[in-house]
């Protein structure tokens, strides 16, 4: 069971070496891709998800980024970008000194939450200091899931209204090759693109056929396409999306999405929250801690 729970101490090293070759910095997703192809995940780790809707490796990639935070070899900014301090652009990790990390860290937590609450059972891998912004994450995305497919099909308007999309509209129209609705987006007053897009208001995992179907659906018709679901897409569903010469569909999963709604403050409201600093207290606590 231990090992189950510190499974995600396998991706520390990858995760700091995906930083070095990304220039030092990079977003979630690009660490996250960039560790699948280095690392040769297989599909079936990669589509694996939570009960939360969260792909599993997405969710360890996380939980190791958190362990090299605590470890000073991370920047600690919740900003959307992930950045390697000046150790960790340094610092080398294989599997062994990573799970050392992870116990290090485990053993600090669990001993400054038994001096906080006594009667408390020790924190393990699993439940020590949780990242309120991916329970948030979680919790946004079970909200999506339980809307109607109408429902979910006007909120991605509304979503793409606020990231900037002008005359969107919902077609709902039956047998129309999966297109939901389309939008312009306007890039400067001499640019402009058509765009249509389709809704997915899916639990699983959207397919190659699908994405290639829905760019079937649009060929002639607009500039680009956009595929939005609570679901997650298939490795060969993004392979398809990026297929060289092919007119270009953007996929949006449920993990994307929730950063969406977030970066647009839509149905979210903003709060200022304050994390104890683990790794500042590290240093002042006896050699039994």
């Amino acid at each position: 069971m231990a090992r189950q729970k510190s499974e995600f101490a396998r991706w520390l090293g990858p995760v700091l070496d995906a930083l070095r070759a990304l220039g030092g910095s990079g977003k979630p997703r690009e660490v996250c891709d960039h560790v699948a192809e280095h690392a040769n995940v297989p599909a079936a780790t990669l589509e694996a998800t939570l009960k939360s809707g969260q792909t599993r490796f997405y969710n360890q990639v996380h939980w190791a980024r958190q362990y090299l935070v605590w470890e000073g070899l991370f920047d600690a900014s919740t900003h959307g970008v992930w950045s390697l301090t000046k150790a960790g652009y340094q610092a080398k990790l294989d599997e062994p000194a990573a799970r050392k990390i992870v116990a290090k860290w485990v053993k600090i937590h669990a001993a400054a939450r038994k001096s906080s609450s006594p009667g408390e059972p020790e924190a393990d891998e699993a439940t020590a200091a949780p990242e309120t912004d991916e329970e948030q994450g979680a919790v946004l995305l079970e909200i999506l899931k339980k809307v109607t497919p109408e429902g979910f099909e006007r909120i991605c308007a509304r979503l793409l209204r606020e990231s900037g999309f002008e005359r969107v509209t919902v077609t709902g129209r039956p047998r129309d090759g999966g297109i939901d609705g389309f939008g312009v987006l306007q890039i400067n007053p001499f640019v402009s693109f058509r765009v249509l897009f389709q809704c997915k208001w899916y639990k699983n995992t959207v397919s190659r056929a699908e994405v290639g179907d829905f760019r079937n659906a649009m060929i002639g018709r607009a500039d680009k396409g956009i595929i939005l679901t609570t679901g997650i897409f298939s490795a060969d569903a993004r392979a398809e999306a990026e297929r060289e010469g092919a007119p270009p569909v953007e996929l949006v999963d449920g993990e994307k999405l929730v950063s969406m709604f977030e970066r647009v403050r839509l149905g979210v409201r903003e709060r200022t929250i304050y994390e104890v600093d683990h790794a500042f207290f590290a240093d002042f606590m006896g050699s039994e801690t």
